[in-house]
């Protein structure tokens, strides 16, 4: 869990020319909280109770303007739901366990392992993404 204020969080916001509303807070409030890779129903499930007229397509919404503005990014889906981490501009992996359904960063240095065979290319985003067990459900 990374320690942010509100007042952190509203200056990202503002950064971005995003007005600070109370929802947009709040959803990005989440993933400095639990970085748990969530689905939009997982902050749904999250955030009802504290904000009652929330809507599903309000959080989808929202989580789209952040994809848009690289403050979060796309996962792709797993399981049939979307997933999202916070924007890093350090490429990284993820891995996704099979059986818990968590998913794990993973540093790799993807740019250095992959720049010569894509030399002659212009690349504007990439993803990778393993799948298998994770070594909690392995054991």
């Amino acid at each position: 869990m990374i320690e942010i204020t509100t007042k952190e969080i509203e200056l990202i916001l503002r950064q971005k020319k995003i007005r600070p509303s109370y929802l947009r807070i709040k959803v990005l409030e989440y993933f400095f909280k639990h970085h748990n890779h969530p689905s939009v129903n997982m902050i749904y499930e999250e955030l009802q109770g504290t904000i009652p007229t929330l809507s599903k397509t309000s959080v989808y919404n929202t989580l789209n303007l952040f994809d848009q503005n690289k403050i979060i990014e796309s996962l792709g889906a797993t399981e049939n739901e979307q997933r999202y981490d916070l924007y890093r501009s350090k490429p990284h992996a993820h891995f996704y366990c099979e059986v818990c359904g968590d998913i794990y960063d993973v540093n790799l240095d993807i740019d250095a392992q992959l720049g010569n065979a894509f030399s002659d290319f212009e690349i504007k985003s990439h993803s990778l993404q393993f799948k298998g067990i994770c070594p909690k459900c392995k054991k």
